[in-house]
């Protein structure tokens, strides 16, 4: 039997963020869990890039405040290796019409919140990333700030900072259950130990659904398997992510070399497989020659899949939940919840002690969805 104010299931990097903004605030008895060890879900498998250039007001506030801070991590974690930040940019290319349109309306709307995106010819793009195939695009757009930043590196810092301040963690470690009277939680039960609680947060990824259902709450998020591929590393050819939402592709070359990429299965079935497919492989190798074909000449050197965890409109569920009282929500990411760690850490903090949230958070609430059948969905995913 353990004692502890506030359990916190899921060491990705969203979890560990929460404990390190929570310790920092003063807050004590801070105990995380998780099934395997930092970074073993969707965090260590994500596509490792960090991107501001959205199509929802509050996806770009969060990615904006974000990478505010990863520029300054490394000194205020301090984290002694390297975090492997860089700024190069993502160059997003538009391949139709309505896409192209779409792209004009996002860059005002990124610029009125303060991003540096702007809107591309076809020639201005080739002279950023030249072994572009000039037929597969119509324009662009390009933000130098957006960039890359290794996942377990940057999950490594916040865990360390954490861990100084006092948080502990139990790794291997899988909740059975969530016991709950009066619309209080009494205890959270593992396959280790019972932990007396009567705050939780659960930030446990894929299987955010199945956390809630242990604690009475259905929270509207599924798992759903994306699949991305790591190339052999060569000398440096390409500074930005390029990124296609109508070709469903992202392709970079991270620090070391190799280039990494992924795509979406629009007929991918909702579940925890994290599987990777040769059918994969194959779409993934038609696309890359089209658009990139100099890449096409590069070997595979290992693919695999992580779990997105699915929200109805793309966009994250923060925050408390009247369904039970004490029991805090950092879920429905739909992939991007590295990219958004550091205000998610932020804005669970502020919510868990009652301050005023550095934005208003009532945007990020599951209440959003309560009788809707419409939302407006976030369009900027692959």
């Amino acid at each position: 039997m353990m004692k502890t104010n506030i359990l916190i299931i899921g060491a990705g990097i969203s979890g560990v963020s929460i404990a390190y903004n929570l310790a920092k605030k003063g807050y004590q008895g801070i105990h995380v869990v998780d099934k395997g060890y930092f970074t073993n879900g969707a965090t260590g498998r994500c596509g490792a890039g960090v991107r501001q250039q959205w199509a929802t007001e509050m996806n770009c506030i969060l990615a904006k405040k974000s990478i505010e801070f990863f520029e300054n991590a490394k000194e205020i974690l301090e984290y002694e290796g390297n975090l492997e930040f860089k700024q190069e940019g993502y160059l997003m290319l538009a391949t139709t019409e309505e896409e192209h349109e779409q792209f004009t309306k996002n860059v005002k709307l990124q610029n009125s919140l303060g991003i540096p995106s702007k809107q591309l010819t076809k020639e201005e793009a080739l002279k950023i990333v030249p072994h572009l195939n000039p037929d597969a695009f119509l324009s662009a757009t390009f933000c130098q700030t957006d960039g890359h930043l290794n996942p377990f590196k940057m999950t490594e810092a916040y865990y360390l900072a954490a861990k100084k301040l006092g948080v502990t963690f139990s790794f291997f470690e899988e909740v059975l259950d969530i016991i709950v009277k009066d619309q209080k939680i009494e205890q959270v039960i593992t396959t280790k130990n019972t932990y007396d609680t009567h705050q939780v947060v659960n930030a446990a990824g894929g299987y955010s659904k199945e956390i809630g259902l242990l604690a009475g709450v259905d929270i509207p998020v599924y798992a759903e398997n994306h699949e991305i591929l790591a190339t052999e590393p060569i000398e440096k050819i390409q500074g930005p992510m390029v990124m296609s939402f109508s070709k469903n592709i992202y392709c970079q070359q991270v620090p070391h070399g190799a280039f990494l990429m992924g795509r979406s299965n629009p007929f991918v079935e909702k579940n925890h497989s994290t599987e990777s497919t040769w059918q994969f492989l194959d779409e993934m190798a038609k696309t890359v020659c089209e658009i990139l074909p100099i890449v096409g000449n590069l070997r595979v050197v290992r693919q695999w899949g992580g779990s997105y965890n699915m929200s109805p409109d793309r966009q994250p569920i923060l925050g408390r939940t009247d369904q039970l009282d004490g029991f805090y929500l950092a879920c429905g990411f739909s992939g991007h919840g590295f990219m958004f760690a550091p205000m998610t850490g932020l804005l669970l903090a502020e919510d868990i002690m009652n301050e005023k949230p550095s934005i208003d958070m009532e945007p990020l609430s599951i209440n959003r969805f309560k009788d809707k059948d419409e939302f407006h969905i976030e369009k900027s995913v692959v």
